[in-house]
C-alpha cells in the first residue's frame, strides 16, 4: 500500500481541483483522507469526491468514502472535524503509473 494523503478542504476550496488532486492519489494506489470542519466545506468536499468518480471511471476504479469523525486543533482551539476516507473500492492497491 502506497499510503493514505492528507488533503483539508474548506468551504472556499473548489471542487474540481480537489476532486483532481483526489483521483491522482487514487490513481497512484493510495486513499484520500479528506478533512474538513462545517457544513460548507463538507458540501465543498461531497462534491469533489462525486466528481473525482467521473475523473477515474474510464479506469474502471470505483471510488468510495468512509466518514468517520476526528478531532484537530484549529488557531489551537480543540474542533470536531468529519474525516473522509476515499479508496478504491476493490481495495486493491494499483502500483503507480508509470510516466513516459
Amino acid at each position: 500500500m502506497a499510503g493514505v494523503e492528507v488533503l483539508r478542504v474548506s468551504s472556499k476550496s473548489n471542487p474540481h481541483a480537489v476532486a483532481g488532486a483526489v483521483a491522482g492519489i487514487i490513481r497512484q494506489g493510495s486513499c484520500a483522507d479528506v478533512q474538513v470542519v462545517g457544513a460548507g466545506a463538507l458540501n465543498q468536499a461531497i462534491k469533489a469526491v462525486a466528481i473525482a468518480r467521473g475523473f477515474v471511471a474510464d479506469t474502471a476504479i470505483d471510488i468510495v468514502c468512509t466518514p468517520t469523525f476526528a478531532e484537530v486543533a484549529i488557531d489551537g482551539e480543540p474542533r470536531t472535524a468529519l474525516r473522509l476516507l476515499i479508496e478504491d473500492r476493490a481495495h486493491e492497491r494499483r502500483p503507480p503509473a508509470e510516466t513516459a
